[in-house]
């Protein structure tokens, strides 16, 4: 599977990081995309991650999901961005893959997307999406093509989330032993 993670500045460093470790030990393919216009992102612990890619140069179709990290940078930075309501519109019309974790679900919310799904989002952001049940109790929740998660803490059972998704369960449960040392 090639995975498209798309972030700002200002994301939360283990939003990112975390999925990213486990789709790779996973033996995936995740392409980290700047839609900053620049390869060097600033995050929300202010540290520096460099990028090899752009916005500008991908191409949506080679992609079969997309992951967007939360954090400040998708409620400050990415929520005024065209171009990524652009590319959620895009695997949602695709019926591809979308994943977003702790703010980040408002971003695909606010289009209307989970009407008749449940998902969850960081607690303050549910009143910014439109339609679907809001479980604040569930850390991660898949519910067709849209898999969200709440916070932070769930950045690897989100990610391990993902990887099941295409893998199934029980492929899903050898990573997670294996990261866990098992």
């Amino acid at each position: 599977m090639k995975y498209l993670m798309i972030v700002g500045d200002y994301f939360e460093d283990v939003e990112a990081m975390g999925p990213l470790d486990v789709l790779l030990r996973g033996g995936e393919d995740v392409d980290i995309v700047s839609m900053m216009g620049r390869n060097d992102l600033f995050t929300k612990c202010n540290n520096v991650l460099s990028v090899s890619k752009l916005y500008k140069d991908i191409d949506l179709s080679i992609y079969d999901a997309l992951i967007i990290p939360g954090g400040p940078g998708s409620f400050k930075v990415l929520a005024f961005m065209k171009e990524v309501d652009d590319v959620i519109d895009y695997f949602v019309t695709n019926n591809k893959l979308v994943c977003a974790i702790c703010a980040a679900p408002m971003l695909v919310g606010r289009r209307g997307y989970f009407k008749d799904k449940k998902f969850t989002v960081h607690p303050g952001f549910e009143d910014q999406i439109i339609g679907g049940t809001y479980i604040r109790s569930e850390g991660v929740i898949e519910d067709g093509n849209f898999i969200t998660a709440k916070s932070m803490y769930y950045s690897i059972k989100f990610g391990l989330k993902i990887f099941e998704h295409f893998h199934g369960l029980e492929a899903a449960e050898k990573l997670r032993k294996s990261c866990m040392g098992e």
